[in-house]
Order: structure tokens, then C-alpha cells, then sequence
């Protein structure tokens, strides 16, 4: 391994970008483009050439970047300089093509401007893979800020781990080197061959696929490339080296943009432990008009700035050695004859570290030679040189004379003689000894220092006593260094002040919890009249509201104490023989006596209803068919139903015959046969048993008569004898297709399920099938279940069947219902109130709520509803501990959200502290397996506690013990977790592309199989989950026939001749999905066959789309949904991603589209829209009803436009709304009332919304695969639709394969910790009066977090972030050395949620600061504080809890606005100088840290680059003592990564926060991301990434508006995130008035100011 150097260490680190100015400069010449000198080198600058002893004690050997690399906020960094002059531009004629180019770099920097922060990898990662730009990566990685030129294999290490993080998270990528792009470096040879070296490296030791074939983004090649793979988004850096790369780099951009391929900057990619992070531009309409409009100039740009470099690269001349230089044609020739002579010498192949590496060209080029290019990452070391230069001309000199070591010596002597082979005739001697050279290497050189100042104190850890450390982390802490007792950081804990007496605060007050906080709804409890009046007004609308949910049928279960029926005990009793006794008799008599009379009356009724209804059919089929429909569905008696079944049939069999003798029956109405084949399937599928001879024959010939002769032969073989005897000819009554293909073709949505027919005594209202008796087995065994099933399958009935049970066991127990939404929530109150009632004693109620923004009667209920972060508020507090014993059931809905990127962990928290059983279900959840395994663990380890604690004694346990064998009696086992997965969809899903071609609408069926490619199959396999409707496995059958005629297969798969078809007269469901997966497995053996046949096919499956305008889109919106009506697919769901107003903007087109086309139609008798100008079903909603639930809107925001929407059959939903807004929605639309509706992912989260259709109406980064599904299940609920339909309006055809195709996330886990929490676990553990079975709760969140789950090396850094949080804790006084919580613990646990700033709060706090600021003025007595004070105050709250980064070209491209704020002011010179403060003791802590655990990692690993995995360990040059006096002494870099030192980074850069992670030993697995460091100043690559000033910018024009034009926010984020900054403010005014006992203090009142501000511009009801 390349050695770094050995000479002492430097003292300056590199600069710090929090101790350099705020205000950054950045020089643009007239034209746009900037300046930057050339790079120059070790070797190629002569000033460097001469270096010094000197210069090598006071600088370290590692050749370094230019000054113009540096940070410094003052000049811009490389990165953002150019290289060209105006002059130059003149000079190469690039000149006509400036204008361009400054629109494009304009176009481009708005586009980037506008760039959020997103995840990257989200769920596109099995199925889709994307582009990285090789060039970019090059900058990216050249400019890191702890990388030095010269050290190649740092830099080889830093790229390496780049990519190594893409795919550790299974990332799926390529990377596009052009060739054109090589051009562009000739004044940076440094880089050049830094370029070149990589393309050999990652193309010969790693499996990464690398591209170089194409010229440039241009060409025909490229485009044929983008159009194979359609890459999701491309990694691009938008600053080139040179003003010429970066106009490169935007052509590329723009070109990737204009193909709808979105771009991520690479220079502010982030990642943790989890994910991956970028800013994320997506690719829009004007993208491609752009490019369209001007594609030829900027061909000719492009061309002429390859050509510029190109020709001056051809000129360069090299200087090798005074005044002898080479031209590049010169150059190689000889590179080309030495080259030959070199492979001459050795036939059998080279090492490459025996090679220049200006010859790498040329080497690539001779496939003949075997290179060996291992030795490649570690080809140049400037470092080496250095060292070796000074060993031989300075300490040789003075009679050091070192062995240079067997194995190096023979290598040496070896390329010596080729040396001397290659010099031809010159005698240059052997190659001992050493020569030196007439003019020496190193020479005297003055330079600044760079290191850091920073003393490393001793290491060491702060010793602990308490219980849970040794019990979680005990292992660890064996191995680790402890400080002594006299050892000053420990001394100095016990001197510390409580608290500075300046403000004469309480610290140690203990403060209200979060639940006290929370705004309470009037309790049952209340004694006031009108809270009481209020609640029960409450509860009357959850009932109105539960009916639309449940139905009226089911609106009121009485519950009494008493245990459910048991299917055990019902079963039993059946199989006892007994005698009756005469009740039992009576009863029997009694019950057969009433079902005679029902039979009769509905005889009675039908005998009534028949005549009209077949008269009905026959003039009107589809109303007398619906109308026989509707008396089938509430006729409860067999024998009658079977009767109307055939009176159906014989109608419909004489209206088909009527229609087929009509002239105009050449076009014929297949609704007819399909309502006449229903009728035959329902009579022999589900009342055979009534079926006699002459109900058979009529069936048999009504299949006769259709042209189904197989089916009515297999039925009643007489048949045919009687038709042939009659000699009649009835081919013109056939439907001329075979009786399979008919099924499949047309019946789909009508195919019976596998259902079962027994009941269950446990359910009353349905049979449920057999996935779900197992459910209620689960829930009658006190068991937990992981309950995976599709949208609409009845998964959610456990959930209300386990409440119930609860109810009837006792008024004690509590089952709570975790549901993600809010508006999730408020739907599962309304349906428990509709569902359930029970006389309580007074003060109790059945259904109580807990959200964050309001609460009642928590715990004086049996059944709570609420979000998981007010759950673990509960679980961890150890003020309701006895609350939490009273718990019998926990039902996480939407469990997958375990896998979100925000809140995901407390899911964690929660199913790993309750004792009690659960059911976790979802839909979407890729891994069950794996989660239900993670489940079994966690409560093994809960049943190992219970065992434990009962053993630990008597006397300690003994109400714990009977407490449990009480709950023995009820409870088979608590312990066991089963996995419940149904993965049949009720309801069958079809889609649809929509597209516009000469303002008319094409909607073009999408077959499943259209978003497959053979490279996808080959890979993954066909998805689970991607199901065809039986119409489409006919699509699909008869397009296979058509691509293959000679498919050997083709009569095997026919449908008649089909196994599971052949002679059936009642196709199943089951049967239909056997004849998919035969298909599917046919499409396998086919690419094993030919895969082109397979791609033939998939193309010919791919609907034809049209491209148009967005502004078009839009305004055909109007035309679309009318389309829909028409079509009666409404009502409908249009989901959409933009602003959450968008909504409202879209329903307002569509009423002005509605009103026009009334306009017109009656412009000569009225003047203003039609009544019937409208969407909604009058019917079903009668006024006074509609006016009643219109009321709930008074008062909310804007509730005039949402009221007149409403009425009109429209409506929208979003998060930014009222929750009443919502629900009044939902309400409408579940009674079919309203029947378009605009929603964004509001509605994803398992809100009942039944409609038929779902539309896609925009692309977004956030509509992804898991989306997909969630938002695409709303179609065709079970019970409401027949068949789902999916609609994508103006998505791309590349986005829909990804939506289809992509498997959702797979459940991995969150990082489980934070400092906050763990002060939190240890405040439990501490205040709980149950002390065990507080440590046991945390404990279990500790040790069995799903991201550790099998994965030990995770686990261990799992305990070393709980160290590290422990010391950090006792460090800034939380914690006492016993880890008792002190001081403000109390504070910063109310803010867990905004780390670090919580800690940053108090440290401002404890400083005094804000008493300085807020200093009031008195108007009328009062005090009062000025706008200039309450800005600051805003300001400094901004840069702690509002922070937004914008991307770095916001500073290029600033919004021209009088009074918006874009970029968040600076923070005031004194709280910068705290903050800074703070900072530098969490860097001295976590670096101290850091060297503690140092010896903890694996060496071997860290000397192997993380993605080769190639070994630098240098173990071959052991023996060398030359070697060892080089190496650097270890005992300055115990803790840094070996690459890292080699750019002279020693344990005292782990100071320095911004060098950390890259410097880091990286099998230690501990990210800086989880430090809490406030960084006032983000850089990357040498770039700031500025701070959105969307708080200050609200304060001051008090408008949302300006948010979404000013700052790039839509408007449902920005109303999100200006109501959590506000709700900070007020939890931070509560602490401070309960923390001080002066209620006009300064502090105090200037923040209840600001609070009253924020509420009186957001509106009350906003915060509440």
C-alpha cells in the first residue's frame, strides 16, 4: 500500500466552513462565463519541483490541490470557476453561440433552483436501474474536501465508497463516460489521467458497468441507448471545471430533461445508515420545448466547443525537462514504440504498477497484452515520491542506510533492467546502489501549515452506573477505556452549576408531558353542561358519519359482558347427541313456522313483480335486468330466488332470439348474453340442488341456441337429439366464439370465487372465507397476527370482531386502534361509534381519541383511537404506566408504514414495547416473512421477561403473579405471532393510457405484460403481484399466437382445449388464474427459447400513446372527466402530486368545462349555468340531509368554494385541510353524492373511498410503486364494483412499466436511536414506579430493532451509538453519572422530534441570549417587543426548528421580489458564537468518542477498498525496514480510515465535523448523521447550500402564497411546515411559563407574542 508520509504532522486543518464569513462572492464576467488558473502539479510545476527539508518538516509530502480548491467563501471554490475568457471565446467561434448557451445555463439554473430533497432509491430499485455521469462523478469526488492531489488511492477510495453506498442500499445503476468530455481536461492533465485511471479501474475490478462507446449526449447512439433503458433519473454534476464543461454538462442536463429522465445533483448527495438523499429536479413539459426550439443551435454549440478543446489540446506542448518538449503527435509515437518494446520484454503479461500512466491509453487498446490492473488505484502517490526523494537526498546523505527488503529488491532490480533494456545503448550501471541526480528534488519552500490545533485529550469514557448499560451494552463496554476518578472531565461534573442564576429559572421543575399539552376535548367526565352538550353533538356525527362508512343495517351492535360464540363450543355441540328439551322444541317449531310465512310473502312479491319485470327486460333490458337485479339482493329466500332466476333466464333467452332476427343484429349487443350467461351460472353454480330435468334442458338449450354445443351436450346430451330432429337452423342465435373464450372475454368480473358456504356462528352479517375464520381463530387465542391481504378483501373485520371481544370480556380492558392519518383515525371513530354501544358505569365510554392535535376521554375508554406518536407518548411516560397494564389488543393499520422515511421508527418503538397481543396489517409489504420472524423475536424475548420476573420472588411479585393467572384463565397464549397472507384480489383491476391526438381523447387498454422487458424477467421473474383480468390473459394468449404461429404450445393453451376449461359451464375464478400462470410460465420458457419472440410480444402488447402539451392537458381536463361520464366510470378518484391546492384549482376547470358546454346548449334561453350543470346524483341525497352535513363546514377555512364544489357532485382532498373539511368529504362521496374527486397520498392511507375509477393525473418523484398500489386499490372495492379502473392521464409509458412492475419496499427497518430517546428510555427507567418493567420496555427498544434484526454487526453499532448518546447526555448535564435524568431533560424531551435544535435551545437558554434580545417597550403599561426584536427572534427560531436547505443554485438564481425572503437571514453574531461553542464540544465529544471505540474495528476490511475489495495492507513489504521508516507513526491515526491517511488526515481531523465521515474507520458503521451538530453553514464540494427563509418570509408578508412563488414550496407543504414551526413556538412558550415562576418575564411574553401571532395569521382552528 502507498505509504503516507512520515514526517510530522501539520497543525492547520482544512478549512473550516463555519469559521469563515457568512456572505459569499461569486465574480461573473459580462458573458457569464468565470476564470480559473491552470492546476499544476508536483511534476509538472517547477516551484514545486524544488521543495525543500523544510517544506517537508512543515508541509506534508502529499501533493495537495491548488488554493483554488480550497473552501473559501470569499473567492469561489474550482468547482464553480471557469476557464475561458471572453478573448477566448472570441478567438475559438465559440462567440456566436454565447446566447444560447447563457439561456440554456439560465434555463437550467431555475429548473435546479427548484430542486427538493429527496430519498433517491425509494421502491424503483429491483425493477429500474439509473444513470451516473462518470465526469461528474470525477468532480464530485476530486473536489472532496479531504481528498489531495497526487493521492490516487484516497481518491480511488472516496469514489469507491461513494458508489459501494448506492449499492449496500441494492441500488441498481451504470455509469456514461463520453468521449467527447475527454477533451475538455488537456489544461488539467492531473485529472485527465485521474479520469483515465478510473475507467480502467472500475471497468477491471468491479462488477460496475461502465460505457464509453458514445461520443457525446447528441448522437443517434445515445438516444437509441436512453430509448433501451430509460434510465429513472441521472446523477449530474450542473458546474464543470471549465466554463466549456459546464456548457457540456447543462447540454447533457437539458437533454436528459427534454427525454423526461429527471436529474440529481450530484454535489449534494447525502446518505445514513438507510437511505440515500439528492436534490431532485423533475423533468417538465418546457423542458422539451426548450430543446425542441432551439436543438440545433445547441448542436452547434456542443460541436464547437469540442472542437475548440479538442484543437487547442492538439496544440499543447510538454515540457519534460528544461527546454526539451514534446508535442502530443510525438508524445505518441513514443508511447507507441515503447509500448511494443515493453511487451516484447514481457509476452505473458504486465503489472501495471510498472507503467506510466500516461500510457494508459494506448494499453487499452492492445487486447492481446494481459494487463494486470489490481495494482491501478495505486499508481501515483505523491507522498511516496516525496518521502522517498528526502530519504535518499537528505537522510541517505547523512549515512541512513536502510534495506529496502528481498521482495521489493528483486522488483526493483527487475524494472531497473528493464530500464536499461528500453534506453538502448547508455550504460546507467546496476541498480545498487542508489543514484542520486545533479539537480535535486527538494528545494527550500516557505508554506502555510495545515493540521489541527486541537490537543487530543485522554481517552477514555465517562463511567456509568446503571443497571439497563450493563445489561444492554455491558459486552462492548468491557473492551472500551475508562477515564479515572481524578480525571478533570470527571471532576468537573460535580462542580458544575444546575444552572446559570442569571435568569433564576427552575430547571429541575418537572414540566406537563406531552399529553397534558395536547388540546382536550370535552371528556365524558366533564361536569359542565355545554362540554357535555358539545360532546354528545360529537359523538351524533360520528354516528351520521360511521353510517356512511358501515351502512344503517349494521349501525348499532349491542354489546353485553359475556364471551363470543365460540366456533369450538358450536362445533361440539353438534357432534353431542342429546335430547331436546321442549324450549329447544318450541324454538325449532317456532323458527320453521316464520321461515313458511317469509317464504310465502316473498312469493307473494315476486308472483307480484314478475310480470312487469319481463315485460321490463323486453322493452328496456338494461333497467328490467337491474330491477331484477335489485329484488334478487333483498329476497332472502332460496326456492324464490331460484324461480326469479329463471324467469331471467327465459327473458333474456327470448329477447337474444327477437334481437338476432333483426335486420341491424350484425352489430351485436353482447350485454344480452352476458346477462343470459350469469344467469346460468348462477343457477347451476349456486342452486343445483333445486335443478331438475327440465330446469337442465332449458338450460342446455339456451347453450345450444348460443353456439355453446360442448357445454349444453356435457348438461343434458338429449338436447341434441331433439335440435337435430328439428332441422332447425340456429347459427344466426350464435355468438360465434367458443364457450371459454366468451367467459374470459366477457365475463371476468362475474366468475365465482372459491367461497365458502358454511357460516361461522362468530360472524353474523357474511361467510367468511377461510383466510379470515383463521384471523378470528387468531383474536379467540389472544394471539398476534401479521395480516397481509389486498385493498378491499375484508382484512380490516378482525379488527372490529377483536374490539368486541374486548368490549364483552370486561369494562376494564383496552384495546387501542394505531392508525398513521389523522383522517384515518377520524374514519375508524366513526365506525366504532356506529358499530358498537355497551352500559358503561358513569364516567366510562366505548370509544375514546388521541392525536396531536386534540384528545378525549383517553383513558376513561375501552376502545383508543390514535396515531403511533401519541401512543409511544403514552408507553414512554411514566405517568400512565398503569394504564398501559390495562391494554388487551394493539391493531397497527398500514404496519408498512414502518417502512417511511419520516416517523417510521416510533412503528418500531411501539411493536416492540407492548406486552400485549396485536394484529399489524397492511397490503403492501413485499417481506412479511421476514417481518412476522422479527415479530416472533421480540415476543420471545417478552415471554423470557415474564418468566424472569415471575422467578425473582415472592414478595416482590405476588400481585403480578395473580394479576397473570387470572388473565391464564381467558388467554390460551399471548406469545405466539402468525402470518396471515392472502394475496387474491377480490375485484380484478384494469388500466388505461389516456392521451390527446387533435383535441380528442384516445384511451388505449394497457396490458400488464407491456411494462415487462425480457432483461427484467431474465432478472426478477415475473412480479407477484402483477395479475391479469381473465380478459387479459386472452389478450395476452391470442397476441402469442400472433407473434409465434408455429408455438408448439398453441393448441395446449387454446382456451377450449385449456384443462381447467374443457366442457365447464361455470368458470371459476381459481380457474382463470391457473390459465394466467400457465401463460406466464409459457412467456419464461420463451426467453429461454428466443427472447426476441418474447420482445416482439411485449411490443406488440404496448399500447400507442401521443404526446401533447401540459398547458393542453389542462385545458382538456374538463373534456376527460365528462369522457369518463359518458363511459360510466364515475365516480372517480384524480390523484395528484402538485400543490394541495391543486385540487381545488383542478375542480374549478372542471365546473367552468361543465358550465361552457351547459352555456352553450342553452345560450339563447338563459344567460348563466344550467341546475343540471352538475356531477352529483340527486337521488341518494336529499336536500335537507345535504344542508345538515354542509353545517360541519361553518367556520372552516374558504368553506363557501368547498360548499359550492360539493353541491355540484365535486370535491378535494388534501392534508392541508380541516379535518371536519375531510370528513364532510368522505361522507359525500361514500354516499355517492359527490362523484369526482381530486385527492392527493391523503387518501393512500386506507381511508374507505369506494369508486370505480382511480386517475393518474400527473408524474411525480412521490408516486411511486408503494403509492401506486395504495391510491390504484381504491377501485373497484369489494362489495361496490364488479371490476377496478385505473386511468394514467399524461404519465409516460417508462414511469408506468416502473409503477408495475416495481415490487414495493421491502420492510428493513429505521435507525431505531436518538440522543432524545435514549433520554427518554432513561427517564422511564428512572421516574417509573414499576423500575423492572420499565427497564424491560426499554430494553426491548434497544435490543430488538427490525434494522438489527439478523444482523449482528448492526447490533454492535447499535450499542456504540448508545454509549456515545449516554456520554453525550452526561457530558451536557441531562444525565447524572447514574444516569438519572437532570437539569433541563425535561425541555429537550418535549422537543425529541426537532434534533438537535432542542439541545441548541437550551445551551442558548443557559447563555442568556434571548433575555438580551427580547428587550420590550411599554405601550398603554404593557410591554411589548418591536418588529426588528420579534424578526430576530424569528430568525434564530428559523435557523433551529424551520430548516429547509435550497439547492446551490439558488445564489445564481435569485428571484427578483421587493419583499420575499429566499434565503434565510444570518443568525446574530452572539448566538452564532454559542452555537459554535456547542458545536465544537459535540465534535470533541464524538471524536473522543470515536478513538474510544477505534480498536473495536474490523483492519482487515479497512484496508481493502470498499467496492474491489483489493487488499493495500502491504503485508509482501514487511520485511522492508525501509518501508517501516516510511510508514507514518501509527499512533497519530488510530482512529482514520488508512485510505484517508494518505492525503495526511490524522485522529486529530476527527475534530472536525465537516472531514469526519469520510475520515472515519468505516466498519465501525457509526454515521455522523446521528451526531447532534448544528451545522450553520452546509458546504459540499466546496458549494453552500443555502437555508430556505420560508418562516421569516411568512412572518413578514403573512401570505402562504408567497411561499409557494418565493421559496419553491407548494402550498400543502408549506401550510404543513409553517403549522409544525408554529406549534414549536407554543410547546416552547408552555415550558418556558411552567419553567419560570415570573409570568412577565421577557422570554416568556415575546414568545407568547410570537405565538399569537402565528396563530392569528394561520387562524385558530389551524393550531388546534
Amino acid at each position: 500500500m502507498a505509504s503516507a508520509p512520515r514526517m510530522p504532522d501539520e497543525n492547520s486543518s482544512p478549512s473550516n466552513s463555519e469559521s469563515e464569513s457568512d456572505s459569499e462572492t461569486e465574480s461573473h464576467s459580462p458573458d457569464g462565463s468565470e476564470t480559473l488558473a491552470s492546476l499544476s502539479s508536483f511534476e509538472q510545476s517547477e516551484e514545486e519541483e524544488h521543495l525543500t527539508l523544510e517544506d517537508m518538516i512543515e508541509e506534508p509530502a502529499a501533493g495537495q490541490l491548488p488554493c483554488e480548491f480550497e473552501i473559501d467563501e470569499e473567492k469561489p471554490s474550482a468547482v464553480e470557476a471557469t476557464g475561458e475568457s471572453s478573448h477566448d471565446l472570441e478567438k475559438s467561434g465559440l462567440t456566436e453561440c454565447k446566447g444560447i448557451l447563457r439561456m440554456l445555463s439560465l434555463n437550467i439554473l431555475e429548473t435546479l433552483s427548484k430542486s427538493k430533497m429527496v430519498s433517491l432509491l425509494k421502491d424503483f430499485v429491483e425493477s429500474e436501474f439509473f444513470l451516473i455521469d462518470g465526469d461528474s462523478l470525477l468532480i464530485t469526488c476530486v473536489f472532496n474536501v479531504n481528498f489531495r492531489i497526487g493521492q490516487t488511492l484516497h481518491f480511488f477510495y472516496i469514489v469507491e465508497q461513494f458508489l459501494h453506498d448506492f449499492i449496500q442500499k441494492e441500488a441498481k445503476f451504470e455509469i456514461v463516460f463520453f468521449k467527447d468530455a475527454e477533451n475538455l481536461y488537456y489544461d488539467y492533465p492531473e485529472i485527465l489521467t485521474l479520469r483515465t485511471l478510473l475507467i480502467h479501474h472500475l471497468e477491471s475490478n468491479t462488477d460496475v458497468t461502465i460505457h464509453t462507446e458514445f461520443s457525446n449526449c447528441l448522437t443517434p447512439e445515445w438516444e437509441i441507448f436512453l430509448k433501451d433503458c430509460y434510465p429513472y433519473f441521472l446523477i449530474v454534476s450542473e458546474k464543470g471545471i471549465t466554463s466549456c464543461q459546464t456548457d457540456f454538462l447543462n447540454i447533457f442536463i437539458i437533454h436528459a430533461l427534454q427525454k423526461k429522465i429527471n436529474i440529481v445533483q450530484s454535489s449534494g448527495i447525502e446518505s445514513d445508515v438507510l437511505r440515500i438523499y439528492g436534490y431532485f429536479a423533475s423533468s417538465l413539459n418546457l423542458h422539451k420545448f426548450f430543446f425542441e426550439k432551439h436543438e440545433l443551435q445547441l448542436q452547434h454549440a456542443l460541436h464547437a466547443c469540442i472542437k475548440d478543446s479538442y484543437q487547442r489540446s492538439q496544440e499543447r506542448e510538454i515540457f519534460l525537462y528544461g527546454h526539451l518538449k514534446l508535442n502530443l503527435g510525438e508524445m505518441q509515437k513514443e508511447i507507441y514504440q515503447t509500448l511494443s518494446l515493453l511487451h516484447n520484454l514481457w509476452p505473458n503479461g504486465v503489472d501495471l504498477k510498472r507503467c506510466e500512466f500516461f500510457i494508459l491509453k494506448q494499453l487499452k487498446a492492445r487486447n492481446n497484452w494481459n494487463v494486470n490492473f489490481t495494482g491501478l488505484p495505486d499508481l501515483t502517490d505523491n507522498s511516496l515520491w516525496k518521502n522517498i526523494a528526502y530519504y535518499f537526498e537528505i537522510e541517505y546523505s547523512r549515512g541512513l542506510n536502510l534495506e529496502l527488503g528481498d521482495t521489493l529488491k528483486q522488483g526493483f532490480e527487475e524494472l531497473w533492467n528493464m530500464v536499461l533494456t528500453l534506453s538502448g545503448d547508455g550504460d546507467f550501471g546496476g541498480p545498487v546502489p542508489m543514484r542520486t541526480t545533479s539537480r535535486p528534488f527538494l528545494t527550500q519552500k516557505g508554506t502555510s501549515l495545515r493540521g489541527s490545533n486541537k490537543r487530543i485529550h485522554k481517552l477514555g469514557l465517562i463511567p456509568l452506573k446503571a443497571e439497563i448499560i450493563e445489561d444492554y451494552a455491558g459486552d462492548i463496554l468491557s473492551e472500551l477505556p475508562f477515564l479515572s476518578s481524578d480525571d478533570p472531565a470527571i471532576t468537573s461534573l460535580s462542580k458544575k452549576k444546575e444552572f446559570d442564576e442569571f435568569t433564576h429559572w427552575h430547571s429541575s421543575r418537572p414540566l406537563t408531558d406531552d399529553f397534558e399539552r395536547t388540546r382536550c376535548n370535552n371528556n365524558a367526565t366533564s361536569k359542565d353542561a355545554k362540554e357535555r352538550r358539545d360532546m354528545q353533538k360529537l359523538h351524533h356525527f360520528y354516528h351520521v358519519f360511521g353510517k356512511s362508512l358501515v351502512g344503517s343495517d349494521k349501525s348499532v351492535r349491542i354489546v353485553r359482558e359475556g364471551a363470543l360464540p365460540s366456533l369450538e363450543n358450536s362445533s361440539q355441540q353438534r357432534k353431542k347427541k342429546r335430547q331436546k328439551t321442549n324450549a329447544e322444541k318450541f324454538i325449532e317449531e317456532n323458527q320453521k313456522r316464520q321461515l313458511a310465512k317469509l317464504e310465502k310473502k316473498e312469493e307473494e312479491r315476486w308472483n307480484n313483480l314478475s310480470v312487469y319485470i319481463e315485460k321490463e327486460i323486453k322493452e328496456n333490458p338494461n333497467s328490467g335486468i337491474k330491477r331484477l337485479e335489485d329484488f334478487l339482493q333483498t329476497c332472502p329466500v332460496k326456492s324464490v330466488k331460484f324461480a326469479a332466476e329463471m324467469v331471467g333466464l327465459d327473458a333474456c333467452f327470448k329477447l337474444w332470439m327477437e334481437y338476432c332476427l333483426k335486420p341491424e343484429a350484425e352489430s351485436r349487443d353482447i350485454s344480452i348474453i352476458i346477462s343470459l350467461m350469469k344467469r346460468i351460472h348462477i343457477i347451476h353454480g349456486k342452486y343445483s340442488v333445486l335443478v331438475k330435468n327440465t330446469h337442465r334442458q332449458k338450460l342446455a338449450k339456451c347453450l345450444k341456441y348460443i353456439g355453446f354445443d360442448n357445454l349444453a351436450h356435457s348438461l343434458c346430451p338429449q338436447v341434441d337429439m331433439q335440435e337435430s330432429g328439428t332441422k332447425k337452423d340456429i347459427s344466426k342465435y350464435s355468438v360465434r366464439m367458443g364457450a371459454a373464450r366468451f367467459q374470459l372475454t366477457y365475463m371476468g368480473p362475474y366468475l365465482f370465487q372459491e367461497e365458502r358456504s358454511d357460516p361461522d356462528p362468530r360472524v353474523q352479517h357474511f361467510i367468511p372465507d377461510t383466510w379470515q375464520r383463521e384471523l378470528l381463530d387468531v383474536v379467540d387465542n389472544n394471539e398476534s397476527a401479521v395480516i397481509v391481504a389486498p385493498t378491499s378483501s375484508g382484512k380490516t373485520y378482525a379488527s372490529y370482531y377483536c374490539m368486541e371481544k374486548v368490549l364483552r370480556e370486561s369494562n376494564d380492558g383496552v384495546i387501542v386502534y394505531v392508525a398513521p392519518t389523522k383522517a384515518l383515525v377520524n374514519q375508524v371513530v366513526g365506525t366504532v361509534c356506529s358499530l358498537f354501544t355497551k352500559a358503561l358505569p358513569k364516567g366510562l365510554v366505548v370509544c375514546g381519541v388521541f392525536t396531536r392535535d386534540y384528545r378525549h376521554d383517553v383513558f376513561n375508554s375501552q376502545i383508543l383511537v390514535t396515531v403511533p406518536q401519541c401512543l409511544e407518548i403514552l408507553l414512554i411516560s411514566p405517568r400512565n404506566q398503569k394504564w398501559v397494564e390495562r391494554m388487551r389488543y394493539v391493531i397497527f393499520d398500514e404496519v408498512h408504514c414502518l417502512g417511511g422515511e419520516i416517523g417510521a421508527e416510533v412503528w418500531e418503538h411501539l411493536l416492540v414495547m407492548i406486552r400485549c397481543p396485536f394484529l399489524a396489517l397492511s397490503a403492501t409489504i413485499s417481506n412479511p416473512e421476514h417481518l412476522t420472524e422479527w415479530l416472533v423475536s421480540v415476543k420471545r424475548y417478552w415471554q423470557h421477561v415474564e418468566s424472569t420476573m415471575e422467578n425473582s420472588g415472592p414478595s416482590q411479585n405476588a400481585l403480578k403473579v395473580s394479576k397473570k393467572q387470572q388473565r391464564k384463565r381467558t388467554e390460551k397464549s399471548s406469545y405466539r405471532v402468525r402470518l396471515v397472507w392472502y394475496k387474491e384480489r377480490y375485484n380484478d383491476i384494469e388500466k388505461y393510457v389516456c392521451s390527446l391526438k387533435d383535441n380528442d381523447f384516445i384511451i388505449e387498454h394497457y396490458h400488464p405484460c407491456a411494462a415487462l422487458t425480457v432483461n427484467h424477467i431474465e432478472k426478477y421473474g415475473i412480479p407477484i403481484d402483477l395479475g391479469f383480468s381473465p380478459r387479459e390473459s386472452i389478450l395476452l394468449y391470442d397476441a402469442m399466437v400472433h407473434v409465434w404461429p408455429e408455438w408448439t404450445r398453441m393448441q395446449e393453451l387454446e382456451p377450449e382445449e385449456f384443462s381447467c376449461f374443457k366442457n365447464k359451464i361455470v368458470i371459476m375464478k381459481a380457474d382463470a388464474k391457473k390459465y394466467e400462470e400457465e401463460l406466464k410460465k409459457e412467456i419464461i420458457r420463451w426467453i429461454q427459447l428466443d427472447p426476441s419472440k418474447v420482445n416482439q410480444l411485449l411490443k406488440y402488447l404496448t399500447p400507442q400513446t401521443f404526446d401533447s402539451a401540459e398547458t393542453e392537458k389542462k385545458r382538456m381536463f374538463p373534456n376527460f372527466v365528462e369522457k369518463l361520464k359518458e363511459m360510466n366510470r364515475l365516480p372517480a378518484i384524480f390523484f395528484s402530486f402538485l400543490n394541495s391546492d391543486s385540487g381545488a384549482r383542478i375542480q374549478r376547470i372542471v365546473v367552468l368545462g361543465a358550465e361552457i358546454k351547459e352555456i352553450k346548449k342553452n345560450l339563447k334561453k338563459f344567460y348563466e349555468a344550467s341546475p343540471d350543470c352538475t356531477y352529483a346524483d340527486r337521488t341518494v341525497v336529499d336536500n335537507q340531509t345535504l344542508t345538515k352535513i354542509l353545517l360541519r363546514l361553518r367556520g372552516t377555512r374558504q368553506s363557501y368554494k368547498l360548499k359550492s364544489l360539493l353541491k355540484r357532485g365535486i370535491g378535494y382532498h388534501h392534508g392541508a385541510m380541516e379535518h371536519r373539511q375531510r370528513q364532510v368529504v368522505e361522507m359525500l362521496f361514500r354516499m355517492k353524492h359527490v362523484k369526482v374527486m381530486t385527492a392527493t397520498s391523503s387518501l393512500a392511507l386506507g381511508i374507505n373511498m369506494p369508486c370505480k375509477s382511480v386517475v393518474f393525473m400527473e408524474d411525480s418523484v412521490f408516486l411511486d410503486a408503494l403509492h401506486f398500489r395504495q391510491m390504484s386499490g381504491r377501485a373497484g372495492r369489494r362489495g361496490e364494483d364488479l371490476i377496478g379502473n385505473v386511468f394514467f392521464y399524461g404519465i409516460p409509458l417508462h414511469k408506468i412499466e416502473r409503477l408495475l412492475k416495481s415490487n414495493v419496499p421491502k420492510l428493513k427497518g429505521q435507525f431505531p436511536l436518538g440522543i432524545s430517546l435514549v433520554l427518554r428510555l432513561m427517564l422511564l427507567v428512572a421516574k417509573a414506579d414499576d423500575k423492572e418493567d420499565a427497564k424491560a420496555k426499554a430494553l426491548s427498544v434497544l435490543q430488538h430493532s427490525l434494522m438489527s434484526f439478523n444482523q449482528p454487526n448492526v447490533k454492535c453499532m447499535l450499542k456504540f451509538y448508545f454509549i456515545y448518546s449516554l456520554q453525550f447526555l452526561v457530558r451536557e448535564e441531562y444525565l447524572n453519572q447514574q444516569c438519572v435524568p437532570i437539569g433541563y431533560s425535561g425541555l429537550v424531551s418535549h422537543l425529541h422530534y426537532h434534533e438537535p435544535a432542542n439541545f441548541v435551545l437550551v445551551s442558548l437558554l443557559k447563555k442568556g441570549l434571548f433575555h438580551k434580545l427580547c428587550i420590550p417597550t411599554k405601550i398603554n403599561g404593557q410591554k411589548s417587543f418591536s418588529k426588528e426584536v420579534m424578526e430576530t427572534l424569528v430568525v434564530v427560531l428559523a435557523h433551529l426548528f424551520g430548516r429547509q436547505y435550497l439547492s446551490p443554485c439558488v445564489k445564481n438564481f435569485k428571484k427578483k421580489f421587493s419583499h420575499s425572503v429566499v434565503i434565510l437571514s444570518d443568525l446574530p453574531k452572539e448566538f452564532v458564537a454559542v452555537v459554535k461553542e456547542y458545536n465544537n464540544r459535540i465534535q470533541e465529544h464524538f471524536a473522543s468518542f470515536l478513538l474510544a471505540i477505534s480498536k473495536l474495528a474490523d483492519m482487515r476490511k479497512e484496508y481493502q477498498l470498499p467496492l474491489s475489495e483489493i487488499d493495500f495492507s502491504g503485508q509482501e513489504c514487511e520485511e522492508s525496514e525501509l518501508i517501516s521508516h516510511l510508514m507514518p507513526g501509527t499512533e497519530s491515526r488510530t482512529a482514520v480510515s488508512p485510505f484517508a491517511c494518505l492525503s495526511n488526515l490524522t485522529d486529530q481531523h476527527l475534530f472536525d465535523i465537516d472531514v469526519v465521515n469520510d475520515a472515519m474507520l468505516r466498519t465501525i458503521d457509526v454515521n455522523v448523521k446521528n451526531v447532534p451538530f448544528l451545522c450553520l453553514n452546509k458546504y459540499k464540494n466546496g458549494r453552500k447550500f443555502p437555508l430556505n427563509g420560508y418562516v421569516l418570509n411568512f412572518y413578514k408578508n403573512r401570505s402562504l402564497s408567497a411561499l409557494t412563488l418565493d421559496n419553491w414550496l407548494n402550498m400543502g407543504d408549506a401550510f404543513h411546515l409553517i403549522r409544525d414551526f408554529a406549534l414549536t413556538v407554543q410547546s416552547i412558550r408552555i415550558s418556558l411559563s411552567e419553567l419560570y415562576d415570573d409570568e412577565d418575564d421577557n422570554v416568556v411574553l415575546a414568545f407568547k407574542q410570537l405565538s399569537k401571532t402565528f396563530r392569528s395569521i394561520l387562524g385558530r382552528r389551524a393550531l388546534d
